[in-house]
């Protein structure tokens, strides 16, 4: 086919690609026929938001019953080629042809490829009549386009389908067009101001015009997927001529040396040819949609098992049964689950994993951060792991937003952070909860309170005194929640707010209320601030709060002192009274001009128990100390101790010992069991040691 195929390529996320390929649409459509192709699998939909062809989209694929879609709106014709990540890899070159052919008399087809680019746009590689990648003439935007160039060289592209669009967002230009060219290696099509300026649509146009003099020329043959085993997309790499041994030898050190560190070894060789056999054989989109279905999530990894172990059985490679197993197990990890991490997710004993760029993965097991020898094949890997966690919930990371907050279906809590904030290359923290929630008597086994405090704690959640638990990160703040939460009774009803959901309330009547970020257009957002105030109108017995960090704590201390005691939150600080402080700091970031003694007048009347968590040297995590607000004298809080852990040093494996100690202060909280008629027998906590003996 003769229809030309232009691939926009941003060389960093938050280039504008999406936007160019929809202005420079809307300008062609008086003259051709334009077809706009939104190749970004992640669910962003960047192109369809920005025609507003969402549901028009949605609409054709529902009468369709196909991953193909398309829709006609204001001239231009809107396409995806799949509703999904995973019904990507199903995608190929056939459907890209079957595809063009149907249109009706395209004159022109534009490609948005998202970043992290990825083997999932490889049938759009091998069909496009010219690459343009899509930079900031800045410094960081000249790196990222030089690396683009050579990420697509790797594929076998020559230089001289590749081009070079110069995006202005601002006034800050650091080089100049020739200096692009030569250090880039590839000429510079367009030097393009912002939308707004007054000269875009001028040069805009001119654009138009040097598109469409390029004239379609033939497919790039080298990665057809006819010719198994000649494709290298997802380890990226030069496609080598068949020739002597000899010769063959001298051409892979030649690619080794003009494009450093691309060399594949006969595993990575055998595990590219493996993924495509995959995607040429599985709808890899019934594994997002066979989540929580055992018996179909089983068949489908005993189908990408026996296909990995065809290939090995007719490609041998000088590897152990035990390798060769290996090899299966990653191959499953990386088309189904999240790669080198997919073995952690399964291991009971670690709590936290944190991958510090590709090469980088540490883990903690019981307390203790570790290094493990697991690393990612690159950069690339890693973001397509990022994007296969966080798009299923609607979030997006890149440059305009390089930071994100999720949560698995199991509950872990995930947060990842990429280049340019990221210098180590993106990031990813995965705090990882048990499948089995623990109970206070696993605290007890851990010796991380005892029976005397924990009863003591029992008392103050059914008296509905307002409590706060204090600590640093990952102190067990969630945890020692949950436990506190399992004593609210039965019959209220109770409403929790959390950023990213992580209690689990076995109470019938939960009402569990999540935060949300804002959307592709800086709108939507619902902060906890807005949920806490929401729940007021929700008729609570209680409210629990996962974290209080900003100015919903104002919002809490008014709930607090209007009725709705017997609340629950969590801060970070690093003692009673530091965190007393942060309350304080919180308020005043609602807004309002306060004073100081105001704050504190609420924080002395609304709050009772303070609780003290933290992370002991040895990775156990224990309670301080337990606290109690008794009032206010003058302009301060006063605070009484009621039970602190005393540490008397390390035994011979270096675990922390201590014991813990009453105060001999008599709880105000008395009074309060008194009136609730709860059942507690104060002398319990005057069975423990007295304080004064250490002091």
């Amino acid at each position: 086919m003769n229809t030309p195929f232009f691939v926009f390529i941003g060389a960093k996320g938050g280039a504008g690609t999406s936007t160019l390929c929809v202005e420079l649409a809307k300008a062609m459509r008086e003259e051709t026929n334009v077809v706009l192709v939104d190749a970004d699998f992640s669910g962003r939909r960047s192109t369809a938001i920005l025609l507003d062809g969402v549901r028009y989209l949605d609409a054709a694929r529902s009468q369709s019953g196909q991953h193909i879609a398309q829709a006609r709106m204001s001239g231009i014709t809107l396409a995806e080629m799949a509703e999904s990540y995973e019904a990507s890899f199903t995608t190929n070159l056939n459907d890209v042809e079957t595809f063009a052919a149907s249109l009706n008399a395209p004159g022109i087809v534009l490609v948005d490829v998202p970043l992290p680019f990825s083997g999932t746009v490889r049938p759009f590689i091998v069909r496009a009549t010219r690459f343009i990648v899509v930079t900031e003439p800045t410094l960081l935007g000249v790196t990222a386009a030089r690396t683009m160039v050579q990420q697509l060289q790797r594929f076998g592209i020559p230089p001289q389908r590749i081009a070079l669009v110069l995006a202005s967002r601002s006034n800050n230009v650091t080089a100049t067009k020739s200096e692009i060219e030569r250090n880039v290696g590839v000429p510079v099509l367009a030097d393009l101001p912002s939308l707004n300026d007054k000269t875009f649509p001028r040069l805009l146009l001119q654009m138009q015009r040097e598109l469409r003099a390029i004239s379609p020329e033939p497919s790039i043959t080298a990665l057809a997927p006819s010719d198994e085993g000649q494709i290298r997309d997802r380890r990226i790499r030069k496609r080598e001529v068949p020739s002597t041994p000899s010769t063959k030898a001298t051409a892979s050190k030649s690619t080794a040396a003009s494009v450093p560190g691309t060399a594949l070894t006969e595993r990575e060789q055998l595990k590219t040819r493996i993924h495509e056999a995959l995607a040429k054989t599985i709808d890899l989109v019934d594994a997002s949609r066979a989540q929580g279905d055992a018996a179909k999530l089983a068949e489908l990894r005993a189908k990408i098992n026996q296909i990995a172990h065809d290939i090995l059985a007719k490609s041998p490679i000088a590897e152990s049964a035990e390798a060769i197993a290996q090899i299966k197990q990653e191959i499953v990890n990386e088309a189904m689950g999240l790669g080198p991490l997919e073995e952690f997710m399964h291991d009971p004993d670690i709590t936290e994993i944190m991958v510090n760029g590709a090469n980088d993965i540490y883990i903690e097991v019981r307390g203790v951060i570790q290094k493990t020898v697991k690393r990612f094949a690159n950069d690339s890997q890693l973001r397509l792991v990022i994007e296969r966690i966080i798009a299923p919930l609607g979030r997006r990371v890149d440059e305009s937003v390089p930071m994100v907050d999720a949560r698995l279906p199991d509950g872990s809590r995930v947060n990842a952070i990429i280049e340019p904030l990221s210098l180590n290359g993106p990031t990813l923290t995965i705090r990882r909860f048990g499948i089995r929630r623990l109970t206070a008597e696993d605290l007890l086994d851990k010796s991380s309170v005892t029976p005397e405090v924990l009863d003591f704690l029992r008392a103050c959640v059914e008296a509905r005194l307002n409590m706060v638990i204090s600590g640093g990160t990952g102190s067990g703040k969630t945890t020692f929640l949950n436990i506190l939460s399992s004593y609210l009774p039965p019959a209220e009803r109770i409403i929790t707010i959390e950023d990213a959901a992580e209690l689990r309330l076995n109470q019938p009547h939960v009402v569990r209320l999540e935060s949300r970020p804002a959307n592709l257009e800086g709108a939507g957002q619902i902060t906890i601030r807005d949920l806490v105030r929401n729940a007021l109108r929700m008729r609570p017995d209680r409210i629990v709060v996962g974290e209080c960090r900003g100015a919903e704590a104002l919002d809490m201390l008014q709930a607090m002192n209007t009725g709705h005691d017997g609340s629950l939150t969590t801060i970070h600080a690093n003692s009673a009274r530091d965190a007393l402080s942060r309350i304080e700091t919180m308020v005043m970031m609602a807004g309002f001009d306060l004073p100081i003694k105001a704050i504190r007048e609420q924080e002395s009347s609304a709050l009772n128990v303070v609780i003290q968590t933290a992370r002991m040297r040895d990775g156990s995590r224990k309670v301080l100390s337990v606290s109690e607000i008794c009032g206010m004298e003058g302009d301060t809080v006063t605070m009484q101790d009621i039970v602190r852990f005393h540490q008397q040093g390390v035994d011979e494996n270096d675990r922390v010992v201590g014991e813990y100690q009453y105060t001999g202060v008599q709880p105000n909280a008395l009074r309060r069991f008194e009136e609730y008629g709860i059942a507690y027998d104060h002398r319990k906590l005057a069975a423990l040691n007295m304080a004064g003996r250490s002091w």
